[in-house]
């Protein structure tokens, strides 16, 4: 079996701080997958989760969820599309400026989002019994602190909890 972490002259990367969020959240997102293909939406993969993750309920353009999931127009599209071709999400005018489209989840898409949020108290149950309900807290105000810091203080995800 292949192990994630890439190797560079013959040695596996160093693990850094970034690399073990990003493989924290790979391995989360795997379980919100697998939960979503048992529920019948298997067309969903992984990289839609950019979709759904910024998508306001009433609506966002293809722009936004772009600038907001940092990725190019081309690419946000091309999920989008592929959404749009499994009945996940409808592209309708936006009221605000005519020539503007919102990307809006059909019930189906609503359907996704809600299995998603339904997992996550699961998932913090399910850490804090590998950590500890005391260690997930500081674990969450710790990202959302360096978060808030890395982003200069403009934006906070989250408020700690008591």
């Amino acid at each position: 079996m292949s192990t994630r972490i890439p190797t560079s002259r013959g040695q596996q990367r160093p693990v850094t701080l970034a690399v073990l969020m990003r493989e924290a959240f790979v391995a989360l997102n795997g379980i919100v997958m697998a939960r979503l293909a048992e529920r019948g939406h298997s067309a969903v993969r992984s990289a839609h989760s950019a979709v759904f993750q910024y998508l306001d309920d009433t609506g966002t353009t293809v722009s936004l969820l772009a600038e907001r999931a940092q990725m190019t127009k081309q690419a946000m599209a091309e999920l989008v599309r592929h959404l749009e071709g499994h009945g996940y999400l409808v592209r309708v005018p936006d009221p605000a400026d005519r020539r503007a489209k919102l990307v809006v989840p059909t019930d189906r898409g609503h359907e996704v989002l809600a299995i998603a949020g339904e997992l996550v108290p699961e998932i913090d149950e399910w850490a804090g019994r590998v950590l500890g309900p005391d260690r997930v807290r500081d674990l969450k105000a710790d990202l959302d602190a360096i978060r808030h810091a890395a982003t200069g203080g403009r934006e906070r995800v989250s408020r700690p909890e008591p």
